[in-house]
């Protein structure tokens, strides 16, 4: 799977992290966020997705990433490499990540 599919069958772990940013910090941080993606989380062992979300007033960004499993998770956020852009996020935003599973799902 490389598309993020959201599905309650779906044995995965998935971590949505909700930064409160200055409205004029908000570019900044997706571009961190952007960066960081590519250069480190895209390669990481586990990796399936990041979904980036900037609200319209500019005081948010969501990203919502999936994984294979909870020690890709951990192994990730142990690695330098991924710590150095976690610093840089937080030096303009404050971070609140939380592992979720979804329990349901609708469509039209």
């Amino acid at each position: 799977m490389t598309d993020t599919v959201i599905r309650v069958e779906d044995q995965i772990a998935t971590v949505i992290n909700v930064f409160d940013v200055d409205p004029a910090k908000q570019q900044e941080l997706v571009e961190i966020l952007k960066e960081g993606t590519e250069k480190v989380f895209k390669g990481r062992p586990g990796f399936i997705s990041v979904n980036l979300l900037a609200s319209a007033d500019g005081t948010r960004v969501v990203n919502y990433a999936q994984w294979r499993s909870p020690d890709d998770v951990k192994a990730t956020l142990a690695d330098p490499e991924a710590q150095i852009y976690a610093k840089r996020a937080g030096e303009i935003a404050k971070a609140s990540p939380h592992p979720y599973r979804v329990v349901a799902t609708y469509h039209a």
